[in-house]
């Protein structure tokens, strides 16, 4: 397929304003400043590194996702981890847009494994080149995210292979499927850490270790991270099966539609009422082929007890997060890692 440049106007003129940040309610505005004035140079950075591949003609390739945007949680992550050091160290910009273009590379996978036809409101990178020029442009942005690392010292380089490792084996074990004996939901936890969670409680650790904060913070932060991202991409899941369309920037019950084992499908095809077996047949034959199919699986889905059972695990999950809060320092950035705990459990509502 032939490639064309897709952009018109200069990057730093495409320079989105970060969604994420003003709805956490900080109130403080020596932090606020920080954080806006940091997204702002991670996002130019990223841009930048998006938009400038080998070949030129590839620029729209693999700035595709960059330029459409995003809640740009990670980068925000690292700027919070930073502020239990000191945040103006020169490696914190850099380790922000590490961990986006990581986050970035795995969207590009995730779509060509799930066949998805858009993301963030915008035809994906595979549906509008190819799966096999995707897989090679998410390679490379994770190749750039490696270089950038590099420049950072021995730990970056460490926590960014760390986290390749697990979203890879978060991926395998999503194919692979559970084991002999395993608990399906049990199975989806381990997967849902490798392909989410790693990556969000590795930005608010580099973001931190870059800041040069104290070894017990950076593992808090971990923690907590690790708790936070969980509850994040089960919230993600509901959202899937609740929200428009519109809102969430890919088709409604994408999962549903395809089988995918998340954890409110998972819980509605537990269901021992009609509704469940109705559900468990529907989908027995492989994934919802027909609109009317996919809108009977919703329907089925949303009289099922899985939305609350589903949203009273992951505020559970936000309740762990809030845990090792308790053995951070009282900095503005903490009330912010509060807001973001609350942030997710809003989603659902």
């Amino acid at each position: 397929m032939a490639l064309k440049a897709m952009y018109e106007v200069p990057l730093s003129a495409r320079v989105r304003k970060p969604a994420l940040l003003h709805r956490l309610g900080l109130n403080d505005s020596g932090l606020e400043a920080r954080l806006r004035e940091g997204m702002d140079a991670a996002e130019q950075q990223l841009l930048a590194q998006t938009g400038s591949p080998p070949d030129a003609r590839l620029a729209g390739l693999t700035g595709h996702l960059a330029v459409a945007g995003g809640k740009r949680l990670r980068p925000l992550l690292v700027l919070l981890g930073a502020e239990f050091g000191d945040p103006a160290r020169p490696g914190v910009i850099r380790a922000a847009v590490v961990t986006e273009l990581v986050h970035v590379s795995s969207l590009y996978h995730d779509d060509v494994m799930d066949d998805a036809t858009s993301r963030h409101g915008v035809p994906s990178v595979n549906a509008r080149w190819g799966a096999r020029l995707a897989v090679l442009a998410g390679d490379l942005l994770l190749a750039k995210a490696a270089r950038l690392a590099a420049e950072l010292g021995e730990e970056a380089v460490a926590l960014n292979a760390e986290v390749a490792g697990e979203l890879v084996a978060g991926q395998l074990c999503e194919l692979a499927g559970p084991g002999p004996g395993e608990d399906a939901i049990g199975h989806y936890f381990r997967v849902i850490a490798g392909k989410t969670a790693a990556l969000i409680a590795v930005s608010l650790r580099i973001g931190a270790q870059q800041a040069g904060a104290p070894a017990p913070v950076v593992r808090a932060l971990g923690e907590y991270g690790r708790e936070l991202g969980l509850a994040f991409q089960m919230a993600d899941d509901l959202l899937d099966l609740r929200a428009p369309s519109e809102q969430l920037g890919k088709e409604q019950g994408r999962d549903l539609a395809a089988g995918v084992a998340s954890l409110p499908v998972l819980l509605a095809l537990a269901d021992h009422s009609p509704r469940g077996t109705a559900l468990r047949e529907l989908l027995a034959a492989g994934p919802a082929a027909s609109p009317a199919e996919q809108r009977r699986a919703l329907k089925l889905f949303r009289r099922s007890p899985a939305p609350a059972q589903a949203e009273a695990m992951m505020r559970e999950r936000l309740d762990r997060a809030r845990a090792p809060l308790a053995d951070l320092p009282a900095v503005p950035a903490l009330r912010a890692l509060n807001a973001l705990c609350d942030f997710v459990a809003d989603q659902t509502g």
